[in-house]
């Protein structure tokens, strides 16, 4: 299986990093995975909502340009369905049953995913009512795709 992340802006963090580097290890042996960052806009802290938009719309034109013509995408949203660990290592299982070897998650800069990103992915995925920073995110969802191939190969890591 392939696995891409795509997100918005450098990971600046080493101990971000450092987490990172340590699960796409692991899931070395379940699959690849590739880490796609595309360039954040820069921007004032004070935006008006037309401002931001228009953020959101440069980052999701370079996201989709990254985005893979094939890839199952699913999209990093605080809208999306939440699901627990289980559920998600089911859904990862059920994509790979019915053909879809390729999955990009999508991880949008501070202000979120444009209306086109959205639309374009296949499945909108929420960890949670929090707000995290998107740099933190990487290694979240990193991490719980980890644990989801463990669920699905009754492999002991999750509890």
């Amino acid at each position: 299986m392939n696995i891409s992340i795509l997100t918005v802006g450098k990971l600046k963090e080493k101990y971000f990093k450092q987490g990172i580097d340590e699960y796409a290890k692991r899931l070395g042996p379940y699959a690849k995975v590739t880490i796609m960052e595309v360039p954040d806009e820069k921007a004032p802290e004070n935006l008006s909502e037309a401002e931001i938009e228009q953020v959101k719309r440069s980052e999701g034109e370079r996201l989709l340009k990254k985005l893979p013509d094939h890839a199952y995408a699913i999209a990093l949203a605080i809208k999306g369905k939440q699901m627990p660990s289980e559920d998600f290592a089911a859904k990862i299982q059920e994509l790979a049953t019915y053909g879809h070897s390729d999955i990009a998650f999508i991880i949008g800069g501070s202000n979120g995913l444009s209306d086109e990103v959205l639309s374009r992915a296949d499945f909108q995925l929420s960890f949670s009512k929090f707000t995290f920073p998107h740099q933190l995110m990487r290694l979240i969802l990193i991490e719980q795709i980890y644990r989801a191939f463990k669920i699905m190969r009754n492999e002991p890591y999750h509890k």
